[in-house]
């Protein structure tokens, strides 16, 4: 291992992140914190059409909220003097090649080869062309695409995930490098990127595995060491479905907005499909720890909104309040009941925006529910005197239940309805107290309160 990796995450600014993509960008940064080493964000935005400034702030604000801090960022778009410096290389040692095909010719040539039964990969019909030849292509108003010369040969590497892994570059097309426009695809410069920044570790979904034969001859082909590929599983929907940007109720933002805990995000998005248990990890420190690269699954890791949904109420749980302080706040929860409330009803919560509503059952008004006229008055007359504190409900029942005889639900049920209009909540031993008596006292004898 390396004593210092340098691992990236390089999204593309075309959409909003999702789940999906959280999986690579958290596994990279764990490994760089579970091993001393620091994390690159880089915006992969040569699309030049399909990139905005716009879905760039938004990866940056979501990956924020998610706890994933990079200690380097870049942009693609602000680097194209590297990449031509390296396709000038690639041409001059005749590695990189013009093609004038068009794409419906491109289309036939494949439909052709798949007809013989032949691979459709590219025939290399370009190297044929004679310098008349590309000539008179241009003069036709062809622009070339340019595409890399593959050796065909086997690419072996240790994977970190995989182990023993191995490409044959032979069953591969040569890759279009370069647009007809003079636009980079993805590889050139990704491989530039990694290669002039010391990326020593690239970590990345299994759907990448192809690619690295490819890019393990282009570094070789620019003389530039050649980095420690690990190729994860992907995380899929519950029903196996590959993550997209066209998911948009699963993109972090929509997560966010929905009060999920980034922890919560986190835990499922790493645990899941590793040896270890999905469990709630509130720490970026504990996670890392817990993450070991050679032990995630080969199989597909799935995401089940329902045990996300698990994760975040575990954790709301157990949140100390000055973890909410501001948020309970922002609810309009009142500062000096705020602690006190917050012990009374997380236990309830799935997510801490739901604490709005039990602060209403509190605060007011309430409709009170009587079903029992005469238990109610009875409950209303027993009603302890001011101050109310952590004893009172009680006391209050005890003294309710030897004056009626009513006992479990009989008991409880009818003074919980009238006094939150609810038959369900968090323990009363908490909420009456911060109900009060003067409320309480309204609710019992039938006022909304």
């Amino acid at each position: 291992m390396v004593a210092s990796p340098l691992v990236r995450f390089a999204p593309s600014p075309t959409g909003f992140l999702h789940i999906g993509n959280a999986r690579p960008a958290l596994l990279n940064l764990l490994f760089a914190r579970r091993h001393g080493g620091r994390f690159l964000l880089r915006l992969d935005d040569t699309d030049r059409e399909r990139s905005t400034e716009a879905f760039a702030e938004a990866i940056r604000a979501d990956l924020a909220w998610l706890g994933v801090a990079p200690d380097l960022f870049y942009r693609q778009s602000e680097r194209t003097a590297l990449y031509d410096a390296a396709a000038e290389r690639l041409k001059a040692a005749g590695r990189l090649y013009p093609c004038y095909e068009t794409p419906e010719e491109l289309d036939r040539r494949r439909k052709r080869q798949l007809g013989r039964g032949q691979p459709p990969i590219y025939d290399r019909a370009a190297l044929d062309l004679t310098t008349g030849e590309r000539a008179a292509l241009e003069a036709e108003g062809r622009h070339p695409h340019w595409r890399f010369k593959l050796d065909h040969r086997m690419v072996a590497w240790d994977d970190l995930v995989r182990g023993e892994s191995h490409v044959d570059c032979a069953s591969l097309s040569d890759p279009v490098l370069v647009r007809a426009d003079g636009s980079y695809l993805y590889t050139l410069p990704s491989v530039v990127d990694d290669a002039e920044s010391g990326i020593t570790h690239v970590i990345r979904g299994e759907d990448h595995v192809t690619n690295t034969g490819v890019q393990v001859q282009l570094f070789e082909a620019l003389g530039t060491a050649v980095p420690r590929f690990g190729h994860h599983n992907l995380l899929t929907t519950a029903d196996g479905e590959g993550l997209s940007k066209r998911l948009g109720h699963l993109s972090l933002r929509s997560l966010r907005d929905a009060g999920y805990e980034p922890a919560a995000l986190r835990s499922l998005a790493v645990l899941t499909g590793s040896a270890e248990s999905v469990r709630p990890v509130a720490s970026l420190e504990a996670l890392a720890e817990l993450v070991d690269l050679a032990h995630l699954s080969r199989a597909p890791a799935r995401f089940d909104p329902a045990e996300l949904d698990g994760l975040n109420a575990r954790l709301v749980h157990e949140m100390p309040f000055p973890e909410v302080r501001e948020r309970l706040a922002g609810l309009g929860i009142a500062e000096d009941a705020a602690e006190a409330f917050w012990g009374a009803v997380r236990a309830n919560l799935g997510r801490v925006g739901e604490a709005a509503p039990w602060w209403r059952v509190v605060a007011g008004p309430v409709t009170p529910v009587v079903t029992d006229a005469a238990f109610v008055a009875e409950a209303a007359r027993l009603l302890p005197n001011a101050p109310f504190g952590p004893g009172t409900w009680k006391a209050w029942t005890e003294a309710v239940k030897a004056a009626t005889g009513a006992k479990g639900r009989a008991l409880f049920m009818p003074l919980r309805l009238a006094l939150t209009g609810l038959d369900h909540g968090p323990d009363l031993a908490g909420l009456l107290p911060l109900i009060g008596p003067e409320r309480a006292a309204q609710r019992l004898a039938g006022d909304a309160a």
